[in-house]
C-alpha cells in the first residue's frame, strides 16, 4: 500500500495493486509443472484405502511434492552460480532461500500432521529433519575430513561437537578414533566415551521395544553418564567432558554450542535427544517454547519462519497456513500443502465465513494466479475442476479473458470449453474467431467458426459474403469447406442455398444437366435462393438453355418464365437496375432464350406423342 498515511478516514490512499509475479520466474516453472501432476494423482488416489495403507500413500505423495521442491531448489542454485548479473544472482539466491523455508516447513508439516508420527518415532523423523535442513556445518565437516590429520586440524572438536548434536553417533565415534590413535594419553578417556556414545538407547521404528523398555534403559544409561562425569573420568579434557555433559542433556553445555547449532529447532531436537527421547507429539509445544526463548534470549525477535514453525509445533494447522500465506510470494506453497492436509482429513471442520472451505479458497487464488500467464493457464483449468463449489464459475469467467491470439490456441480452449459442457462460452469464442476471420477476408475460417458457434445470423451474413464475391469473381473460395457442409447446412436458409448452388456448379461440371437444371428451377419455387440471386440464376439457366439437347421441359420452361415475370415485375421505377443496359440485354437474351427453348421442348414432345 502506498502513501497510507496517518490521515483521518477522508486521507486520500493509493493501493498498488501486484500480480503473482512468481508465475513469470521460469526456473519455478519446473514446480508449477511437475506439482500439479502430484495434485491430480492425488484428487484421484483411492480414498478406500484404509488405515496404514492410506497414511502411507499421502505420506508419499507429500515426499513426492519435497522432492519436486528441492530439484527445483538445485535447479535455481545452479542458475545463481552460472549468472554473471549480480542483480539475477541475488534474485536466484533469494528463491533458494525462500525454497528452502518451503521444504523446511513441509517436511515438519509431514511429520507432525501426514505421517502423525508417534512418540518414540517422532524423535527419530525431527533429526532425520535437522540433519537434512541444518547444512551451515557440511563445510566444516568435509573440511576436516579432507585433511592430512583431521585430529590436529583446528576445527576437529567442532566437528565431532556437531555430530554429537545431531545424534550422528557413529560418525562421531570414527572421529574420536582419530584423536584416540594420534593422542596415547587420551585412550581410556576415549574408550569410556566411545562406549557410552556406543550403547546409547535409541527409540526404534519398529515394534521391538516399548517406550517403558525404552525409557528404563535409557535411564540406566543416564545414570551411568552421570557416574563418569562425577568421578572426574574426563576431567583433564575439556572437549571430552563437554561430549558428556552434552550427553546428559546439560542445557548449558548444549547452548554453549550454540553457534554450531545455528537455529533454535535444531536446540529443540538436540535437547529433546538427550533429555527426553520418548517425546509426545503434544509435549512438544512447550518444549519449542521453551527452546527458542533460551535460544533467541532475547536478543532478537522471531523471524516470520520461527512464528511458523511454532505453530506447527504448537499443532495449530491453520495458524501455519496463514503465516504462510502472509510470509510466502505465491499461493503454490498455501494451495498444495492445504489440499494435501485436507485429504489428511483434517482441516473438515474449518469453513470460512463467505462459504467456500480454506482448501478451495486456496486453490481458486493459486489456479487465478496460473490464469494470468501465457501457457500456464492450461493447469489452472484442472485446478479450477476440482473445486466443487466455485471451481466452475471462476472457470468460466476466466476462460472468457483469455487471448486468443492464434487459431491453435483458440481450438485448446474451445476443447476445453466443450469438454465441460461450457456452451455459452464455445458460443463467444467461435464468435470471435470468426469476426477475425472474417475481419481478416478468410471466408472459409469465419463459416466454420460460425457454424461450431451455431449462429444463424452470422452464418447467412459470411454465406452473403461467398455468393458476393462469386459474383464478382466467378469462381467459389474454400470450395473443400462447402463441398463438406453435410447437416451443417441446415444451420440457415442462406447457407443451404450456397451448398446447392455449389453442387448445381458441381453437376454442371460433371455435364449432368438434367439433374443441374432440376436443382436451378428448384432453388427459385422452393424460395431457397434469395430474390437478389435470381437473376444470377437464371443468367446460369442460360447456357442449359442453349444446349444441342433440349434440356427443360415444357413446364421447366413455364416456371423459369414466370420467375423471370416475378423478378422484372418486383422491379418497381425506383428499384432499376444498377446497370440498365446491361440488365434489361440480359433480361431480353433470357426471354429470347426461354422462348426458343420452348419452341423446341413442344416440337420434340408433339413428336414424341405422334410417335
Amino acid at each position: 500500500v502506498a502513501g497510507a498515511g496517518e490521515g483521518g478516514p477522508s486521507s486520500s490512499r493509493v493501493f498498488v495493486v501486484r500480480k503473482d509475479q512468481d508465475i513469470y520466474i521460469q526456473t519455478l516453472r519446473k514446480l508449477f509443472n511437475e506439482s500439479h501432476g502430484i495434485f491430480i494423482g492425488l484428487q484421484r488416489s483411492e480414498e478406500e484405502l484404509a488405515g496404514k495403507s492410506r497414511k502411507a500413500q499421502l505420506v508419499q505423495v507429500s515426499k513426492n511434492y519435497r522432492s519436486v521442491i528441492r530439484a527445483c531448489m538445485e535447479d535455481m542454485h545452479q542458475a545463481a552460480i552460472s549468472t554473471r548479473d549480480p542483480a539475477l544472482h541475488s534474485q536466484y539466491s533469494t528463491q533458494v532461500s525462500i525454497l528452502s523455508a518451503m521444504e523446511l516447513i513441509w517436511n515438519l508439516c509431514e511429520i507432525l500432521f501426514v505421517e502423525a508420527a508417534a512418540a518414540g518415532a517422532l524423535l527419530l523423523r525431527l533429526l532425520d529433519w535437522v540433519r537434512l535442513h541444518v547444512c551451515d556445518v557440511d563445510n566444516m565437516v568435509r573440511e576436516v575430513l579432507s585433511s592430512e590429520n583431521p585430529s590436529k586440524h583446528e576445527l576437529f572438536w567442532n566437528v565431532v561437537d556437531i555430530f554429537v548434536l545431531q545424534g550422528r553417533m557413529d560418525e562421531a565415534r570414527h572421529l574420536l578414533s582419530k584423536e584416540a590413535s594420534a593422542n596415547p594419553t587420551s585412550v581410556n578417556m576415549y574408550k569410556i566415551l566411545d562406549d557410552l556414545m556406543k550403547k546409547m538407547p535409541v527409540p526404534s521404528l519398529g515394534n521391538t521395544q516399548t517406550l517403558t523398555e525404552m525409557e528404563l534403559k535409557w535411564q540406566h544409561w543416564h545414570e551411568e553418564c552421570q557416574r563418569y562425569l562425577q568421578d572426574g573420568t574426563f576431567a583433564s579434557n575439556s572437549h571430552m567432558e563437554s561430549i558428556c555433559k552434552i550427553l546428559l542433556g546439560d542445557e548449558d553445555a548444549i547452548l554453549e554450542k550454540k553457534e554450531l547449532m545455528t537455529t533454535w529447532y535444531h536446540f529443540l531436537v538436540t535437547r529433546l535427544l538427550y533429555s527426553h527421547p520418548t517425546v509426545k507429539p503434544m509435549e512438544l509445544r512447550f518444549y519449542a517454547q521453551a527452546c527458542m526463548d533460551l535460544f533467541l534470549g532475547g536478543e532478537s525477535s522471531p523471524e516470520p519462519l520461527d512464528t511458523i514453525l511454532m505453530a506447527a509445533f504448537e499443532f495449530e494447522m491453520h495458524q501455519v497456513i496463514k503465516e504462510c500465506s502472509i510470509a510466502l510470494s505465491n499461493w503454490w506453497f498455501v494451495a498444495h500443502l492445504t489440499d494435501l492436509l485436507d485429504h489428511c482429513k483434517l482441516l473438515q471442520s474449518h469453513n470460512l465465513y463467505f462459504g467456500s472451505n480454506m482448501r478451495e479458497f486456496l486453490l481458486l487464488e493459486y489456479a487465478s494466479g496460473l490464469f494470468s500467464h501465457h501457457s500456464l493457464w492450461q493447469l489452472g483449468v484442472d485446478y479450477f475442476d476440482h473445486c466443487p463449489e466455485y471451481g466452475r464459475v471462476y472457470l468460466e469467467l476466466h476462460i472468457e479473458r483469455i487471448p486468443l491470439n492464434t487459431e491453435q490456441k483458440a481450438l485448446k480452449v474451445l476443447r476445453i470449453c466443450e469438454q465441460r459442457q461450457m456452451h455459452e462460452q464455445v458460443r463467444s469464442i467461435c464468435k470471435i474467431m470468426a469476426m477475425k476471420a472474417l475481419r481478416n477476408n478468410r471466408l472459409g475460417s469465419a463459416l466454420s467458426w460460425s457454424i461450431r458457434a451455431k449462429d444463424a445470423a452470422f452464418a447467412t451474413l459470411i454465406s452473403d459474403r461467398f455468393l458476393k464475391d462469386y459474383c464478382e469473381r466467378g469462381c467459389f473460395s474454400d470450395l473443400d469447406l462447402i463441398d463438406n457442409l453435410g447437416p451443417s447446412m441446415l444451420l440457415s436458409d442462406r447457407l443451404t442455398f450456397l451448398e446447392k448452388y455449389r453442387e448445381f456448379h458441381r453437376l454442371y461440371g460433371e455435364k449432368r444437366f438434367s439433374d443441374a437444371a432440376k436443382l436451378l428451377l428448384m432453388l427459385m419455387t422452393a424460395h431457397i435462393a434469395p430474390c437478389s440471386f435470381w437473376m444470377t440464376l437464371l443468367t446460369d439457366a442460360l447456357p442449359l438453355l442453349e444446349q444441342k439437347e433440349v434440356i427443360f421441359s415444357a413446364e421447366q420452361t413455364y416456371e423459369l418464365m414466370r420467375c423471370l415475370e416475378d423478378l422484372t415485375a418486383g422491379k418497381s421505377n425506383k428499384q432499376k437496375f444498377q446497370d440498365d443496359d446491361v440488365e434489361t440485354m440480359k433480361v431480353e437474351m433470357l426471354r429470347l432464350a426461354l422462348a426458343r427453348n420452348l419452341a423446341r421442348v413442344i416440337v420434340k414432345e408433339g413428336t414424341l406423342e405422334g410417335s
